[in-house]
């Protein structure tokens, strides 16, 4: 199997990033924007924006803790790692 060169593994990570990122905005932003339909629909405000916003945030921090667990090395090492087998090989 033929190990990635560092650059590719950071731009790799650079783009797990921005993804989960924009999964986490979403998340916020979805609960924000369906408390404000809710709120308009039923003339409630701002308690369902106030729910929306708990719920997105806690789906959002719930995605992120489940993606951090999936990690199987901290990316630190897994550079140096590789770094060393490269100069070596």
């Amino acid at each position: 199997m033929k190990r990635e060169s560092v650059t590719k593994q950071i731009g790799a990570a650079i783009d797990d990033g921005w993804l989960e990122g924009g999964s986490f905005l979403g998340s916020i932003l979805s609960g924000t924007l369906l408390g404000l339909g809710l709120d308009w629909w039923l003339d409630t405000a701002p308690w369902f924006v106030i729910v929306g916003i708990v719920l997105g945030a806690y789906s959002a921090f719930a995605r992120l803790w489940s993606q951090m667990k999936e990690q199987p090395d901290h990316p630190a090492v897994t550079l140096q790692v590789v770094d060393r087998e490269e100069s070596a090989g």
